[in-house]
């Protein structure tokens, strides 16, 4: 589902059969209400969540639907895949096929992920320009030191997309494990930055994406719909 806006008279005219020139009279006899509220400004703009009605019936009723999984290994990030499970299959919401996935994980990652119905609130979590941080617990094939911490915090060059990294964090935590913080999501940009190490990334977990940590009570393959403060919250500085 898409996060479009229209204006209401736009909406009025292709949803309820009223035209242009009676738009107007319709609106000032009160008879369309917006979540609940008389609508009158002909200029007023919607989005398909707001409830819409007209002589008490429901032209537009849209739900925001936000869902935490905890992705296991194996399971593609996609809503339709030919050969793989996808982590729709593991949904159990009667809406599931509503749902887009908000910053995917690979094929072999674990962890946190979000799926939505809200193109909006996706774009804000997934925009570099919104710098929501997305910290991993990354398990490495070789030793780390400490030439890796100021590597990831001056960013790296992508020959490729002809692109800088911004500055990530990472915290050594043990010998060949690592914590890392990204506010971006480049293509495979966690394994590209240790493979400047010629170091193979071998694990790789989402924790949490902003204020949101993964419910720890959800195992893997299983998920839960967020909660309105979760959902609030989640990009809150």
């Amino acid at each position: 589902m898409q996060s479009s806006r229209t204006r209401l008279d736009r909406f009025l005219r292709a949803n309820a059969n009223i035209n242009r020139r009676h738009v107007r009279e319709v609106l000032a006899s009160g008879r369309v209400t917006i979540d609940g509220i008389a609508a009158t400004d002909i200029n007023r703009v919607i989005d398909v969540f707001s409830h819409v009605t007209l002589d008490g019936k429901t032209l537009q009723k849209n739900q925001r639907r936000n869902v935490m999984l905890n992705k296991p290994q194996g399971v593609v990030s996609a809503t339709r895949d030919h050969k793989n499970k996808t982590v729709i299959d593991l949904l159990d919401f009667d809406y599931k096929e509503q749902l887009h996935i908000v910053g995917r994980l690979d094929f072999n990652s674990t962890g946190l992920l979000l799926l939505s119905n809200d193109g909006a609130w996706s774009r804000e979590l997934t925009s570099p320009a919104g710098k929501v941080a997305k910290r991993y617990t990354v398990g490495l094939e070789s030793p780390i030191d400490d030439s890796y911490i100021d590597a990831f915090q001056n960013g790296m060059y992508f020959e490729f997309e002809d692109i800088t990294t911004l500055p990530a964090g990472l915290k050594i935590l043990d010998s060949q494990t690592a914590e890392v913080t990204l506010v971006e999501g480049r293509y495979h940009q966690i394994k590209r930055m240790f493979g400047r190490f010629d170091n193979k990334v071998v694990s790789l977990h989402r924790d949490s994406i902003g204020n949101l940590s993964l419910d720890e009570g959800l195992v893997q393959g299983e998920s839960r719909e967020l909660t309105a403060a979760e959902v609030a919250g989640i990009s809150e500085a």
